[in-house]
């Protein structure tokens, strides 16, 4: 069973009906902690010690977020240049997250079809995603392909409902590492390497 630390950032939690859903299901689950950004730090005032102790203590770690302006909430930047620190995290002696194995779960309001070459916004998502997916290669850590929640502007709430019950699916074969690492590398994104499986799987 691999520990799961879900780091999630979202500055105005309040007004989303997807992320307030999915959160739902989180409390249910064993092996898995729940470290919310913007509740712990309201000014900020990241603890680096306190977040590079969560690290060492888990085994996946996984950046919930919706997107903002193509890119993360300014607090997971933040988190980001604090707490991977040179010679803790990357350097020549920085080793301490070496094969630990990291992925991004990320909401648009936008739909699929949107993060496409010949879409609205020109670029993939993956495409947006590689500063993040780089600065965890450089901590020598596996990077898996993110996993995607497009169109949560129409979404109705059955639809949201059904998107709560794949997020617990996929938290849960995450968890008993139920998933072939190997053969997900490659993809695009977890939800077509898991398909089938998050439809599917047992509770």
């Amino acid at each position: 069973m691999a520990r799961v630390l879900i780091l999630f950032a979202h500055p105005a939690l309040e007004k989303s009906r997807v992320h307030r859903r999915l959160l739902r299901e989180v409390p249910g689950l064993t092996g898995i902690t729940f470290n919310d950004l913007y509740e712990h730090y309201p000014d900020f005032n990241i603890d680096v010690p306190r977040e590079q102790a969560l690290l060492l203590e888990h085994d996946l770690l996984i950046l919930q977020h919706p997107m903002f302006w193509y890119s993360t909430p300014a607090i997971l930047k933040q988190w980001l240049d604090l707490v991977l620190e040179h010679g803790w995290a990357y350097g020549s002696q920085g080793n301490m997250l070496h094969g630990k194995r990291v992925l991004s779960l990320v909401t648009t309001g936008g739909g699929a079809m949107a993060y496409q070459h010949e879409g609205y916004n020109r670029f993939t998502m993956r495409e947006f995603l590689l500063p993040v997916e780089q600065s965890f290669r450089l901590c020598k850590m596996v990077v898996l392909p993110p996993y995607m929640i497009h169109g949560t502007h129409q979404m109705t709430l059955a639809s949201i409902e059904q998107i709560a019950v794949q997020y617990r699916r996929l938290l849960e074969l995450l968890r008993d590492d139920r998933i072939d690492i190997n053969t997900l590398i490659d993809q695009p994104t977890l939800n077509v390497a898991l398909g089938a499986r998050l439809e599917h799987a047992d509770r």
